[in-house]
């Protein structure tokens, strides 16, 4: 058996396990390691698993793994944390710190003791106002690659009963993320890998979003790279100008900010808490 030290960390109610590979030399997290210790009922809990390693090129090597072991896609929230851990632990020097995170280089900055700042690359295959059918009806829908694939969807483009075209959702509290959320998420149109689906209201000019997550299979308290999405559709959508601010469904403000210039996205970043609630041990065969 051997012992392995973890820190438990939220980025604006996203949670992880964050293992400090110098501390934790030769630990592989491999599907069935992070399956059961992300598990909510007999393992620690949390949407996923980050591990942090020293670089000799950059501050530090981030890999992130989705609570069921799949990896490859960004995490936006997790890259958050992963910066702050990198602060606490001493990786970082500078006022802006370069990192790996699944091989792909960004770049972040602590702006003080609870909000961090993250740098994301530039949004891929952005494309507005397509039809998804789901839930007995075609509905309205937004794509963007924000790093991870994001559909994002106004809840007022959803009827609560088909046969009723004039009745559509007002309460996004009330709203059916994880049936609708599943639903989509496997939606032959973005097959093979799937998408995170999103669900969005604005609500005196902030955007108000809960969000299905692919590799947790339900839906988060809120996602970084899903919120970054909304921002940059929802400013169109909505007519907002950045910085835009999000309340997720953890009452988290995030607040993402970009630049468009001959309609591309530039200089897009995503700011919002990330805090270490514990930290313990767990034990391996």
């Amino acid at each position: 058996m051997k012992k392995i030290s973890f820190y438990k960390m939220s980025g604006a109610g996203n949670d992880f396990i964050v293992i400090d590979k110098n501390s934790n030399p030769g630990f592989v997290p491999d599907q069935n390691i992070v399956q059961k210790i992300c598990n909510r009922r007999y393992g620690i809990g949390a949407d996923g698993v980050i591990t942090v390693a020293d670089s000799n090129s950059y501050d530090f090597d981030m890999q992130y793994f989705n609570a069921d072991g799949s990896t490859g896609s960004l995490c936006g929230n997790g890259a958050r944390c992963a910066i702050k851990f990198a602060d606490l632990s001493g990786r970082i020097k500078q006022e802006t710190t370069k990192f790996l995170s699944n091989g792909v280089a960004y770049t972040g900055m602590v702006l003080n003791e609870t909000q961090i700042k993250f740098f994301f690359n530039p949004p891929q295959k952005l494309k507005y106002n397509f039809k998804v059918k789901a839930f007995n009806q075609l509905i309205n829908a937004c794509y963007v690659d924000t790093g991870s694939p994001h559909v994002v969807i106004k809840i007022d483009d959803v009827l609560i009963n088909p046969a009723n075209p004039k009745l559509f959702y007002e309460d996004l509290n009330n709203f059916p993320v994880f049936e609708l959320g599943r639903e989509i998420r496997y939606h032959k149109d973005f097959a093979p890998e799937g998408a995170n689906i999103n669900f969005i209201k604005l609500v005196e000019g902030k955007i108000h979003i809960r969000t299905y997550e692919r590799g947790v299979e339900d839906e988060t308290l809120a996602c970084g790279t899903g919120s970054t999405a909304a921002a940059v559709i929802g400013s169109s959508l909505f007519n907002l100008n950045p910085p835009v601010s999000l309340i997720t469904r953890g009452g988290d403000e995030l607040i993402v900010n970009f630049k468009t210039e001959n309609q591309n996205i530039k200089d897009l970043s995503l700011t919002g808490p990330a805090l270490v609630t514990f930290t313990g041990e767990f034990t391996i065969n």
